[in-house]
């Protein structure tokens, strides 16, 4: 690889993006990679997502044409060679088909390999573009880019099976995890970790409000816990980014009379430094979504000292490395508040260890980029014999 073009995503103030190119760059420079961040606009100041769930529809749709735009002008130049590879961050990317039309028409050497990441989309029937019923052009999106990319870059084998059932043909590879800086956000918190002995008796709940992340369910658990102690000092709580909002209007008002009955804290708009500094006080992360594929919550809080319980559902048996100690049955709020119990009273004995894998994931990435990454390539036809073992 001669030079790797970055393909980034656009920063949101309540959302991971905001360090997710600092996270990249890092590790390029380490691994000595001649890289070129491809920049594009931004429609707001403020990073807000208005429009929308996972990010802005306006502001994803005008920071990917530009960046396409920035792209062909590079590859206008010559600056582009088929020695070169061009790395999405997103699979969907507005302005994306210049691509294939401007490589169907230039001499090879003017071709570079190309990688997108898939973060959800329609292969996945909970993501957004279900609720909003945009999958049926989608779906037409995605097997466009399979034909003319490189290669996919799944984050999880359950996602591989999603992509194949789907019929997709490019080569598909399992990053197993999300790009992740574990020195980046731990060096947010200033001093030591709080110890685990000494921090608040809180569960937090990070994921956004939307119906895919079941509030409902973690509302529903914070009855059956008061049900079984109703004396308990322990804090519910929810930590958001933005305002308190979500595509079921249901949930929003639950969460609004829980939260006027003191049944649980709402800890919105926060800052991400601020979140940290929570995370640093919290005993024990809850999730209950249904579509995380991975998720980066659990990396964070398992950096910086909180327990983590999620259920044994999709992508996170695999992330957790079939910790039975941390997952618990999907849908079972039984088994759910049996779990959370011993990780409100001690750090568990695994913690750390899925945000310092999580942390190698980039790595994983530019050994793909590279062509060294081979092991993670799921063409076969027994990919699902990866599922069971271990990655960490």
């Amino acid at each position: 690889m001669r030079r790797l073009f970055y393909m980034g995503l656009e920063p949101y103030r309540a959302r991971y993006t905001l360090q997710l190119q600092e996270w990249n760059r890092s590790v390029f420079e380490r691994r000595g990679i001649n890289y070129f961040i491809v920049e594009g606009e931004t429609l707001r100041a403020d990073q807000a997502i208005v429009t929308g769930q996972v990010l802005d529809a306006h502001g994803r749709s005008y920071f990917g044409m530009s960046q396409m735009m920035n792209l062909v002008k590079l590859m206008k130049s010559g600056a582009v060679t088929s020695d070169d590879v061009i790395y999405f961050e997103d699979m969907f990317t507005a302005g994306i088909e210049s691509l294939p039309y401007i490589l169907d028409q230039v001499d090879p050497s003017h071709r570079p390999r190309i990688y997108v990441r898939c973060l959800a989309q329609a292969i996945d029937p909970d993501d957004f573009v279900h609720v909003w019923n945009m999958e049926g052009w989608m779906a037409c999106y995605e097997h466009m880019v399979n034909n003319f990319v490189t290669g996919v870059l799944a984050t999880n084998e359950e996602m591989v099976a999603h992509m194949k059932i789907a019929g997709w043909s490019a080569p598909i590879y399992n990053i197993s995890g999300l790009a992740f800086g574990k020195n980046e956000v731990r060096g947010r918190v200033l001093g030591p970790l709080k110890p685990f002995q000494d921090r608040t008796f809180r569960v937090g709940f990070a994921a956004r409000t939307d119906q895919e992340k079941q509030p409902h369910f973690y509302l529903d658990l914070i009855d059956k816990w008061f049900s079984k102690f109703p004396n308990s000092n322990v804090e519910f709580a929810i930590f958001s980014g933005s305002k308190l909002r979500g595509n079921d209007p249901t949930a929003i008002e639950r969460i609004r009379q829980y939260q006027s009955s003191s049944k649980i804290v709402v800890y919105d708009d926060l800052e991400k430094n601020d979140y940290y500094d929570l995370l640093n006080d919290t005993r024990v992360l809850f999730n209950c979504a249904l579509q995380d594929w991975v998720s980066n919550t659990v990396s964070e809080a398992d950096t910086l000292g909180a327990n983590v319980l999620y259920p044994a559902y999709r992508s996170f048996p695999e992330t957790f490395a079939n910790d039975h100690e941390r997952l618990y049955v999907p849908w079972s709020l039984e088994d759910a508040v049996t779990k959370l119990v011993p990780l409100l009273r001690h750090p568990h004995k695994n913690m750390g260890k899925i945000s310092d894998y999580n942390n190698g994931t980039i790595d994983r990435i530019c050994d793909i980029l590279e062509g060294r990454g081979e092991e993670y390539l799921r063409m076969s036809k027994d990919y699902r014999r990866h599922l069971a073992p271990a990655k960490y």
